[in-house]
């Protein structure tokens, strides 16, 4: 099947599954997602290996399933404006299952430091921030002479890695400078603060309707898809954040704000890259010229600025780092280890770990170049499927990726329905 027939598929049965949600009526599908995510948040307290995750569970189950009661009741009811129970809820959700999880587990982490009351990526990051902030190199770890060198004593070998750009390391930073006397400087404290006043300034650039506004926040920061990142320290949040906050921009075609915005997360992780090359091909500016050169020369300013002077302090470490151990060629069993195809597929056959993903990035680009030729110029919500499609199908390949960064193309779908004239009026 082509690109275009997978997509327009895909499309289709995302319309179907849209309409189907919408006549279940707002607040009895409201019910609904909280009375999944009260069972997502039981199952995750059962099963989860991860201390941090599974404390998040245990303390947003009883809060999912209260609201989801409440929306159930408030469904059988006439209101004025169903808009405000809507949100009115939300915002209990988000207390009970975001800023009360969160708040908790940094206190905790504070008077037990070995508790595991985050997830590593939050150790890592405030690490590296404490090197930046000592005037050292963030990365340190580099797998030679078949030992790992530079490791952290008491930690997990993969903790010793530090597998982001510099800029990462800003998150940790109210750490560094307070040195870590005060939960709030707790680096998911700040990577959530972050995401939310991204999602403020996009909803108000983006003027959408109530309800799509609010569904973009719930599968952003309320729901599970969010949550359970916000709190115990999932460092992929501000990013989707900043590449929303990218997409508001481009839509009212405010181009150099979107170059900033997407700049800067380009900066931080590779992870953002795509969201960069596909805002290239739909920058335009208030007359429709296309405006791509300002998008990369601004991501490449910041990227250059930030990046090269580490990468050139010490290129083999920097490679090991930000290269070699997300594609787990390092020999250190990373925790992004999955049961994903890409992954079970490399466990079959190692070498196939080193070709599956250029293998994807070949043949996806083939066929997204016929896809292009033919419907071009496109639109942000088109640019946005087609991101969506794309990293589905990168996640599903990879031979090292997390099963985590499903949120990515979650998002992507949602924001390409909302993206769609006329729904910014």
């Amino acid at each position: 099947m082509s690109v275009t027939g997978l997509l327009q598929t895909t499309k289709t049965t995302h319309s179907a599954l849209w309409e189907w949600w919408q006549r279940r009526g707002d607040l009895l599908g409201d019910a609904i997602l909280y009375a999944l995510s009260s069972a997502f948040a039981l199952g995750t307290y059962a099963v989860s290996a991860t201390v941090a995750q599974s404390w998040w569970g245990a303390l947003s189950a009883a809060p999912y399933l209260a609201v989801a009661t409440m929306a159930f009741a408030a469904s059988r009811l006439k209101w004025r404006s169903v808009m405000r129970v809507r949100v009115a809820l939300c915002a209990l959700v988000v207390l009970g299952a975001v800023v009360a999880p969160l708040l908790l587990l940094a206190q905790w982490r504070q008077h037990e430091p070995a508790g595991n009351y985050a997830q590593p990526e939050v150790m890592v990051i405030e690490r590296a921030a404490n090197l930046v902030y000592d005037g050292h190199d963030p990365y340190q770890a580099i797998w030679l002479h078949g030992r790992l060198q530079h490791a952290i004593a008491n930690v997990p070998a993969y903790e010793s890695y530090y597998p982001y750009f510099p800029l990462m390391s800003i998150f940790g930073a109210p750490a560094a400078f307070t040195h870590h006397r005060s939960s709030g400087t707790d680096a998911r404290v700040v990577m959530s603060v972050v995401t939310a006043s991204c999602l403020a300034g996009a909803l108000v650039l983006l003027r959408l309707s109530g309800r799509h506004a609010l569904r973009v926040t719930q599968l952003l920061i309320a729901l599970p898809s969010g949550a359970i990142f916000l709190a115990t320290g999932g460092d992929d949040m501000p990013l989707l954040g900043l590449m929303l906050l990218g997409v508001a921009f481009l839509a009212r075609r405010r181009v150099t704000g979107a170059a900033l915005t997407l700049g800067i997360a380009m900066a931080i992780k590779l992870t953002a890259w795509p969201m960069l090359l596909g805002a290239t091909l739909v920058a335009r500016d208030e007359q429709g010229r296309p405006r791509w050169r300002t998008l990369v020369l601004w991501a490449a300013a910041i990227t250059l600025s930030t990046v090269v002077p580490y990468a050139l302090l010490n290129p083999a470490t920097f490679i090991s780092n930000v290269v070699a151990f997300p594609l787990g060629l390092t020999q250190v069993v990373s925790p992004a280890a999955n049961s994903l195809p890409g992954h079970i597929l490399t466990v079959l056959w190692a070498p196939l770990g080193h070709v599956l993903t250029p293998l994807t990035l070949l043949v996806g680009g083939y066929f997204l170049a016929k896809h292009l030729r033919r419907h071009w110029p496109l639109t942000l919500s088109h640019m946005l499927g087609i991101l969506a499609l794309g990293t589905t199908v990168v996640i599903l390949t990879s031979s090292a990726t997390r099963s985590g960064y499903v949120i990515y193309p979650m998002n992507f779908w949602l924001w390409s329905h909302v993206t769609k004239e006329p729904a910014l009026v």
